[in-house]
């Protein structure tokens, strides 16, 4: 099979196509046909060794997967040859097949593509945990997404839309934005043409967000955080912008705000029936129609590279896959 390598600690232009043996299911174990991959942001950080965890070199990157059971071990039962599935691994996703544990795997809902399937998993798992289970968005509450046209913000914007929020969603450019506003957002805010927490305190009223969803850090943070309604909640996603801010802890005494740390990674391992429960309820609001992935592009194996190019360069908006062909 063929499948992307990295070697070495690097940028994506250091990963190489490489033509590696079949893999065989050992003990509770799964062979997947990859039909296609998500591309995610720890994605660029796990290649680069930066993410809370190093596999050890030489490893296959990428982490969320959809296809066709190929062969099981002979103790697994809960999966058969030509099963449909999603797969969720640490490593291994970048390539033709995949060998992976039989826990990691979840059956397709029936009438879903490969393409919605890969794109599900860790954007609106991290999303949905963030939202319902760390922030308790209720009904009638408002919700400032900061990065809201990447994979995990669009996922959030549906989400909130979803438990009847209403939505701010700031971006850095207006066509992103528009891609906010198709996704249901309520309110636009450019921070690269409007004062933040000017923008924040006329699109609320003066009182501030009950809800910050931040997967961006960097510069942007402490005026939102400052902006924060009394009793609001912070959740902290993620630094794709790079930098890890700084925040004055008396603003949350000054608000009676709540710094509420979000790792889905980890929720998966600790708490892996909350994490279902939390897929059956995101399967159902897909099959109703409230949330809708919204895939910008797809790559063949072969342009790897160049996805996470595009993820690191902030380029993409919503998710893009790998169709390993």
């Amino acid at each position: 099979m063929k499948a992307v390598v990295c070697q070495n600690w690097g940028l994506p232009d250091t990963l190489t196509v490489q033509d590696l043996p079949d893999p065989q299911a050992g003990p509770g174990q799964v062979v997947i046909d990859v039909k296609a991959a998500g591309v995610n942001f720890p994605d660029v950080l796990i290649i680069q060794g930066k993410y809370q965890f190093k596999p050890e070199l030489p490893f296959v990157p990428g982490s969320e997967v959809a296809g066709v059971v190929r062969s099981v071990a002979d103790d697994v039962t809960t999966f058969k040859a030509g099963d449909r599935v999603i797969a969720f691994t640490s490593t291994g996703g970048f390539g033709q097949q995949l060998l992976a544990p039989v826990q990691a795997l979840a059956p397709m809902p029936p009438g879903m593509d490969f393409e919605t399937a890969a794109a599900i998993t860790l954007t609106y798992g991290t999303s949905h945990h963030a939202v319902v289970d760390r922030a308790a968005l209720k009904a009638g509450e408002i919700m400032l997404v900061l990065g809201a046209a990447g994979g995990v913000g669009l996922a959030a914007i549906e989400i909130g839309k979803a438990l009847g929020a209403r939505i701010i969603a700031c971006a850095s450019t207006d066509e992103k934005l528009e891609v906010c506003k198709a996704h249901g957002a309520d309110v636009l805010i450019n921070y690269s043409k409007e004062d933040l927490r000017e923008a924040i305190k006329a699109a609320t009223g003066g009182k501030g967000p009950d809800v910050i969803y931040d997967p961006v850090g960097g510069e942007y943070s402490e005026p939102a955080f400052r902006s924060i309604a009394w009793r609001g909640r912070y959740l902290v996603v993620g630094f794709a912008n790079g930098e890890i801010p700084k925040l004055p802890l008396n603003l949350t005494l000054l608000k009676g705000a709540s710094l509420v740390g979000v790792f889905w990674g980890e929720f998966v391992k600790r708490e892996p029936k909350a994490n279902l429960a939390g897929m059956r309820q995101l399967i159902g609001w897909l099959q109703e129609g409230k949330i809708k992935p919204h895939i910008s592009g797809r790559y063949k194996l072969e342009e790897t590279a160049q996805a996470l190019m595009d993820m690191a360069a902030r380029k993409v908006t919503g998710k893009v896959v790998i169709l390993p062909g």
